[in-house]
């Protein structure tokens, strides 16, 4: 079991660390945005690796708000870049376009 636990590691850790080289690389910010959805599910799937292992259940709800924050964030995220703002050198097409 304990192969297991550390072979689960060593990949949480190197998703981690590419999900973090992601975030600061970019170059859009979907791309980190993305990243950082990535990132979360990394840190869940370490939390849950860690309650199996330990055979305890305490960090079920902690899972549930993590879960709920990430998808919120990813929602907000999303509606955020998909609203357009003209540029400087468009002309301005109004609610009639």
């Amino acid at each position: 079991m304990t192969v297991v636990l550390d072979v689960v590691t060593v990949v949480l850790f190197l998703a981690a660390a590419c999900s973090l080289a992601r975030i600061v690389r970019g170059p859009s910010m979907l791309d980190r945005a993305m990243a950082l959805d990535v990132l979360l599910a990394v840190i869940m799937a370490g939390l849950g690796t860690a309650a199996v292992a330990d055979g305890d259940t305490w960090v079920l709800p902690t899972l549930l708000a993590l879960s709920l924050v990430a998808f919120v964030g990813s929602v907000a995220v999303a509606r955020f870049l998909t609203q357009h703002v003209p540029l400087p050198d468009e002309p301005d097409q109004g609610a009639d376009a």
